[in-house]
């Protein structure tokens, strides 16, 4: 009989991988303590592993699952999205995190997944390879078909994690996290977003141009703004070192179109770029009298900060999904340099189109942001948002109107794009760690009677919790 059901397990998987339809379902598993939860895992229709690997105290899968290409029409196509599983125990609650790129195979925790002692479910967003339909059909990379992705693994693997679930993410994750509650609010119990860039109207970029000018001190903000408008001047200089590398290194700029487009274009992210990653206690690292520095101390700084590989073709290539969102409906910040004369700056900031190859088609949708804040300020419940205050893509955050509930806009005090709630004051803090306990279910008698109480359930893992910003100028 035990033979005969796994055998029938076996089938189910195999017809749910084939299938195309719209909604997942998974099997219902075993009694629990009977089943392996690998078994259970690929039990559900349309799962496959990639491979386990070992953590002390967790269980950590690497996984396909078949998502249909366009959600609307399911009969038109499949293709393979990674996602790996941080499994702890059916009995604790589940975060749902995305980056809102490509998913690491390494075993990581998101800071909700450490303060609940929880599981946690990572997804690999639609079109950042391998999770790539082949053709790709660019139209079905919009906000609500990444949202239908993460609806239906979560509909996949409720049945196995049945307590409650938290949706996280950074930056782009966190947009998503935001996106996915918009299209599926009933979905989740809670919803994290870190440092989430919210470009209501494309178009009206000021309170970047009014960030930029009061940022950190005038000391720093003199040093970056000098290095930045040297390296203009001395284009020519510097750009012939950019050839050389570019050479060596076997890098390109047809989707850029030139090399001169790429080299102004990692100049203008260099002050941008310092203030995502960096600290004001960095600024010491920045040459303090730019006019009297050596190239090589111009392209060195530069190149930490902005980097100059990262125009080239081949590191445009992995963001190409990230753009092309950034021109149809993300929006994309444009910011101005008044610090440098006009005759320095030939391209100005690039709008995404110039990072995405010519023969992908884009379309820009204007209303598809403001729907989402509309939603936001509206519809909120049980969602909180932490911001850097230093970092440059905080200038347009979400906000919160009279219709949010139990929902909140915290800023951590000199923190960058690697803000955490962590960082925050120490009353902001507490509350926000009880918040996430009481939205997961497991905030301790303590806590509901004292928030001020409130603790990470799990303590701190230097391998699994330790992360820093990641090196790319998009959000």
């Amino acid at each position: 009989m035990r033979k005969a059901l796994r055998w029938l397990l076996a089938l189910t998987v195999l017809i749910g991988a084939l299938s195309t339809a719209g909604t997942a379902t998974a099997v219902q598993p075993e009694a629990e303590g009977t089943t392996d939860i690998k078994d259970r895992l690929l039990a559900v229709p349309g799962m496959s592993l990639v491979e386990e690997k070992p953590y002390p105290g967790y269980r950590f899968f690497v996984l396909n699952f078949t998502q249909p290409v366009d959600h609307r029409s399911p009969a038109k196509g499949t293709f393979q999205q990674r996602i790996t599983v941080l499994h702890k125990d059916v009995s604790r609650p589940t975060v749902f995190y995305t980056s809102g790129y490509n998913v690491s195979t390494t075993p990581s925790r998101r800071e909700p997944t450490q303060i609940v002692d929880g599981n946690q479910v990572s997804m690999e967003y639609r079109y950042f390879t391998p999770s790539r339909p082949s053709p790709a059909d660019w139209t079905k990379l919009d906000i609500w078909q990444a949202a239908s992705d993460q609806h239906r693994i979560f509909k996949a693997l409720k049945p196995i994690y049945d307590k409650k679930w938290l949706s996280t993410g950074g930056s782009k994750g966190g947009m998503t996290a935001t996106y996915y509650e918009r299209f599926y609010p009933r979905d989740m119990d809670g919803v994290v977003a870190y440092v989430a860039p919210n470009d209501v109207v494309n178009k009206e970029d000021s309170a970047y141009d009014r960030f930029f000018a009061t940022v950190g001190t005038k000391e720093c903000r003199d040093r970056l703004n000098g290095v930045q408008r040297e390296a203009l001047v001395r284009r020519e200089s510097l750009e012939k070192r950019y050839a050389a590398y570019a050479a060596e290194n076997g890098y390109t700029f047809h989707t850029v179109g030139s090399l001169d487009k790429a080299y102004e274009a990692t100049v203008l992210d260099y002050v941008w770029g310092f203030w995502q990653y960096s600290l004001l206690s960095d600024c010491d690292t920045i040459p303090a009298d730019a006019k009297n520095a050596t190239d090589d101390e111009l392209w060195n700084t530069l190149d930490t900060v902005a980097g100059f590989s990262f125009y080239t073709d081949q590191g445009l290539e992995p963001y190409t999904p990230y753009y092309y969102q950034a021109g149809t409906q993300l929006g994309a910040p444009t910011i101005h340099f008044p610090h440098i004369e006009k005759q320095y700056i030939r391209y100005g900031y690039l709008p995404p189109r110039y990072f995405v190859p010519r023969d992908i088609e884009m379309n820009f949708q204007p209303w598809a942001m403001r729907d989402v804040d509309t939603w936001v300020r509206d519809n909120a419940r049980r969602m909180l948002f932490v911001y850097g205050e230093n970092d440059p893509w905080g200038a347009e955050p979400f906000r919160l109107g009279k219709g949010a509930r139990d929902s909140y806009v915290l800023t951590a005090p000199g923190a960058n794009h690697g803000a955490r709630v962590a960082g925050l004051v120490e009353d902001e803090k507490a509350l926000a760690t009880a918040k996430i306990l009481q939205w997961a279910g497991v905030a301790p008698a303590a806590v509901q009677a004292d928030p001020s109480k409130a603790r990470p359930l799990a303590k701190y893992d230097a391998k699994l919790d330790k992360r820093g910003v990641e090196r790319t100028l998009r959000p």
